[in-house]
């Protein structure tokens, strides 16, 4: 690619144009929108963010031999260098990444998930059942990017549109030629995947969740369309869960497109190729007949919860949407590991409390791993669960009120506060427990029922798997496999399942 032809890449929309040093025919080295990773010869993307802006580092990148800039605001003064003029700097980058390293979904299988939850277990499922048929597969999501021996971390769960395109070559180059994502409605809002053809598309649900960057539910799902009306390409297919009613106009928005439909759902339905018979959950697999357009089979996945019914089924569209025999589904499905912090079971000997960790951090996730609990408690279910800062504050009351009604014991406290005082947070999702009755942590141990704050999460951790009995259930919420907290802007080492263990084994002292 050269410098001069980085317009004739862009759409007209973008207006773009040279407002200081017409480029020479020199070919462009990379791509960088970070100034510290800037070498000789680089294009800089100038991109606005939510904590800083690259228009501060323009200086900083020309300095390190930017070739040229790309900006959505014009310098003050002029660097230089070659710079290029647009109205929205992120969506040049993401048209630019993809004919930059060669469009290399044109060359892979890619498979794009989304859905408020499940979108990571259904991923894990996907890729199992794809490495059972010889497929050499990549994995972008939540819990990173992984293929082959590479395994790296992801700031989101859809990174960058420059990350994605980068990844994507070297995948290829490595001879991957399946690659499951996780699409976030952040990602698809924000013009990330661009540039990426999906042959397949596949939701797993839609509730509450990400308001505050969307606004309402409205644009949330609209958000989360783009992936079936914009980036499914031509002759791909769709697999919708249609199970819960709020996904049949992803159905519609699908038939206008040229790309067929596999519909799936928990429960038999007449317009569902693929439904579940019957099923039953164990404490540690469930048992399932499904039926498919092939044919039915029986299999036992080694997750718990109705709702990870939805996430196998919608793992066996996916599949048969590729082709793959309903035997090797099977032994797929079968084989499944754990997924980190997705009612991971934590180890404990027998006369202790069960510990589960899981990443529930909405309140029709909440409600279903609750569900998923209770019938497997013959005891208290206690619950350690929060709500974030800088988010949706509208979810915090639900979140509580999910609670009250479906657990036996709360103990209400931080989750990532970030910016916000977590005195405040725990205020409001109070503001939804109200059908229960708060006590001080110490009388909860002989309480049948109750919340407390503890806005330390270790404390509260400890104090959950303190009070519990043998035949009492310990479910810690929200953060799953994440290995930090968000405090301030800064992310401190915590993790959960850590800190369930430790507090395990000081139990057993």
């Amino acid at each position: 690619m050269k410098l001069s032809d980085i317009p004739a890449l862009l759409k007209n929309e973008l207006s773009p144009r040279w407002v200081c040093n017409e480029p020479s025919t020199k070919r462009l080295r990379g791509i960088q929108y970070d100034s510290r990773h800037v070498s000789p010869g680089d294009l800089f993307v100038a991109i606005p963010g939510s904590e800083t802006d690259g228009h501060f580092f323009l200086e900083q990148a020309k300095l390190a031999g930017a070739g040229a800039v790309l900006v959505e605001k014009e310098p003050n003064k002029s660097l230089g260098i070659p710079t290029l003029l647009v109205t929205n700097s992120r969506l040049a980058l993401a048209q630019l990444a993809a004919p930059f390293f060669g469009f290399p979904t044109r060359e892979l299988d890619l498979i794009g998930i989304t859905g408020t939850n499940g979108k990571t277990t259904t991923s894990i499922l996907t890729e199992t059942i794809l490495r059972e048929a010889n497929r050499k597969v990549g994995l972008i999501g939540t819990l990173g990017t992984r293929y082959e021996n590479e395994k790296l971390k992801n700031i989101n769960t859809t990174p960058e549109s420059l990350e994605i395109q980068r990844t994507l070559r070297r995948m290829k180059n490595r001879d991957v030629d399946s690659v499951v994502m996780e699409v976030s409605s952040h990602g698809l809002a924000l013009g990330r995947v661009t540039g990426c053809d999906f042959q397949v598309a596949a939701i797993s649900n839609l509730s509450q969740d990400h308001l505050d960057f969307h606004g309402d539910m409205k644009n949330y799902s609209e958000a989360k369309k783009l992936l079936f009306t914009r980036y499914l390409c031509k002759g791909g297919i769709a697999v919708i869960n249609i199970t819960e009613l709020n996904t049949l106009d992803f159905v519609e928005a699908v038939t206008q497109k040229d790309a067929s439909t596999i519909k799936i759902s928990k429960s038999k339905k007449s317009e569902a190729d693929v439904f579940c018979k019957q099923y039953t959950c164990g404490p540690d697999n469930t048992e399932m007949e499904v039926f498919t357009p092939a044919g039915s089979f029986e299999v036992s996945v080694p997750l718990i919860g109705a709702f990870n019914v939805e996430n196998s089924l919608l793992a066996i569209g996916i599949a048969f949407a590729l082709d793959i025999p309903n035997a090797i589904i099977k032994q797929g499905l079968a084989k499944c590991p754990q997924v980190p912090g997705r009612l991971e079971r934590i180890e404990s000997k027998d006369y202790q409390p069960r510990v589960f960790v899981d990443y529930a951090h909405t309140p029709d996730a909440l409600k279903k791993l609750l569900s998923t609990l209770r019938p497997l408690s013959t005891g208290r279910l206690i619950v350690v669960f929060g709500c974030g800062g800088d988010r949706d504050r509208s979810k915090r009351p639900i979140m509580g009120r999910v609670v009250a009604e479906n657990a036996d014991i709360a103990l209400l406290t931080s989750d990532n506060p970030r910016n916000e005082d977590p005195e405040i947070i725990l205020r409001d999702v109070e503001t939804g427990l109200q059908a229960s009755k708060c006590y001080e942590r110490s009388e909860l141990l002989s309480r049948q029922t109750g919340y407390t704050k503890v806005s330390n999460r270790k404390d509260a951790i400890s104090a959950a798997v303190s009070l519990a009995n043998s035949k009492d259930i310990v479910v810690i919420a929200g953060k799953g496999h994440e290995d930090y907290q968000i405090i301030g802007s800064k992310r401190f080492p915590f993790d959960d399942r850590e800190e369930a263990r430790q507090a395990l084994k000081q139990r057993a002292l």
